[in-house]
């Protein structure tokens, strides 16, 4: 009998991510849920729709009856949980979505699974595993030295470091209280195909490749470890066969880079990937290098200063570190989007016009 694994939030960045590597890597029958938001799309796996093991289910996580008819219908030996809000501009123009999902949603995730595993089989309750993908950012910041390990303290800084942070202490209540066999894994900075194009690294591509300014927010010290989304995905299904229930375990890239020090890099990379000569647009403008667009402008409210991931635990316990350096992903991840225009196009189109986010009514004074 085949194997189901549940993946939500299956069509966004890193899920759908996670997807391609588990049909092409495990011989699970794959169930792709997602809401659809502006983030998440079909279209991101367009090309794997044919496999017969993979099935897609439109639904919200939030949704009590959804999810209950979900896994009763599937019974999982194993759920991943991508789905959530995650763009912590966009939570501070707005935090209540992230509540629905990212709280509410894990919620009602951990209690239906809960439900279930009262009622399965010893067989199907010995196996199963939550695996809760969360981030960084629950840890706060820090300075300019120290790692976050598993142990660090919560103090989360924006509405959706709280938002995840709050899903996290669900995650670890519902194996301590009920016994429901979770794992967390928390993750630095992802980066690599298929990200939605507000995210730094993706905006800066096609803004430099159309001409437009590269806002950098404050002087562009803050400082973020960068981790490849292919890497991270590899960790995840590490986690997933031989991880231990109740445990959390840090991802990170070891690629600790400032925000200036990636605009440039892209800048560095695309001049070669797209000389400025051959691009019609710069061209006009007498632009000669993508470095002429940065552009500084106001900070975040409540800008972290730094993140950086201790990854001794799953390097020691489980085998798993980062393959890619920096500059190997990061000219992977352009020259997909110079390869891959018609995506973003696609994906944007009514929802987003690469206008900056989180600055409405941010602050009381």
């Amino acid at each position: 009998m085949m194997n189901t694994m549940i993946v939500t939030g299956g069509v966004g960045f890193i899920g759908a991510n996670f997807v391609r590597m588990a049909v092409a890597k495990t011989d699970a029958r794959i169930v792709v849920v997602d809401k659809l938001t502006y983030a998440g799309h079909r279209e991101s796996l367009e090309d794997l729709w044919h496999d017969s093991r993979l099935q897609f289910v439109h639904g919200d996580i939030a949704n009590e009856t959804e999810m209950a008819k979900l896994v009763e219908q599937y019974r999982p030996r194993w759920i991943l949980n991508f789905a959530a809000e995650s763009h912590v501009d966009r939570s501070i123009d707005n935090p209540y979505p992230f509540i629905h999902t990212n709280v509410t949603g894990t919620l009602v995730l951990l209690d239906t699974v809960r439900r279930f595993l009262k009622q399965a089989s010893s067989d199907e309750q010995q196996h199963f595993r939550l695996l809760h993908v969360s981030t960084d950012e629950v840890y706060g910041t820090l300075g300019p030295t120290g790692l976050f390990t598993e142990k660090t303290p919560y103090a989360p800084n924006s509405p959706y470091a709280a938002s995840k942070a709050s899903a996290d202490h669900l995650v670890r209540a519902y194996f301590h209280t009920y016994g429901v066999p979770t794992i967390i894994t928390n993750c630095s900075n992802n980066y690599g195909p298929y990200q939605f194009p507000e995210k730094l690294i993706p905006l800066m591509i096609l803004n430099a490749l159309e001409g437009k300014p590269l806002p950098i927010y404050g002087n562009g010290r803050h400082i973020r470890d960068w981790l490849f989304v292919d890497d991270h995905c590899e960790g995840l299904l590490r986690v997933l066969h031989a991880g231990v229930p109740g445990e959390k375990y840090n991802l990170g890239g070891r690629s600790e880079r400032s925000n200036l020090d990636v605009v440039e890099a892209i800048c560095h990379i695309l001049a070669e990937v797209v000389p400025c000569v051959s691009n019609q647009i710069l061209a006009a403008r007498g632009i000669q290098q993508y470095e002429q667009l940065k552009n500084f402008v106001a900070d975040r409210p409540g800008h972290d200063f730094r993140y950086g991931i201790d990854t001794t635990k799953i390097q020691s316990e489980l085998g798993w570190e980062p393959r890619h350096t920096f500059e190997a992903g990061l000219r992977r991840t352009i020259q997909w989007y110079v390869d891959n225009r018609s995506w973003c196009e696609v994906v944007t189109k009514q929802s987003y016009q690469r206008e900056r986010l989180g600055l409405s009514d941010a602050t009381v004074q």
